[in-house]
Formats: structure tokens, sequence, C-alpha cells
């Protein structure tokens, strides 16, 4: 069986940046900031056109293609923001 190695090409974890938690390279826009726009009903053209312009296409749909990989922990911090959202 071969190992497959998980990579992303704009995603990355630093311990002293947002918590360690999986953000897009170069930014402090973390992947459940992102995914929780899209779970809102913002589309990946609204997101880069409005909401996070500084984001090409590309990103976004990187920040999906972790969430796939992810689910359970982005699902978690997603909530989390909500809740903290809504004090």
């Amino acid at each position: 069986m071969r190992e497959i190695s998980e990579s992303y090409r704009y995603i990355v974890r630093s311990p002293d940046v947002r918590g360690g938690n999986a953000r897009v390279e170069g930014t402090r826009i973390a992947v459940h900031d992102v995914i929780g726009l899209l779970l809102n009903g913002e589309s990946v053209e609204s997101i880069t056109a409005s909401r996070l312009p500084m984001l090409t296409k590309a990103q976004v749909y990187e920040c999906l293609a972790y969430y796939e990989d992810h689910r359970g922990e982005v699902d978690l911090l997603v909530a989390r923001q909500m809740t903290d959202d809504q004090r």
C-alpha cells in the first residue's frame, strides 16, 4: 500500500498564527473563516469579489479541498466561531 502525502499549495499552519489552525498562506484568513462564509450562503465569486477580495478563487477552492479532507476539524472551528459571533 502506497502512502499518500497530503500537501496543499496555499494552505499552511503556524503555531503562532490563528492558534495554529489551517490558514491561507500569506494571510491571517483561516480555512474555517472561508468555509463559514460558504456555509452561510456566500459563493466563491462573492467571497473573492467583496468579502475577502485578497483571496483568489484557487485559494478558496483549496480551502474547500482542505475542508473535504478535514471536515470534522473545520466543522468544529466553524461552530465555535458562529457561537462566538452570536455572543
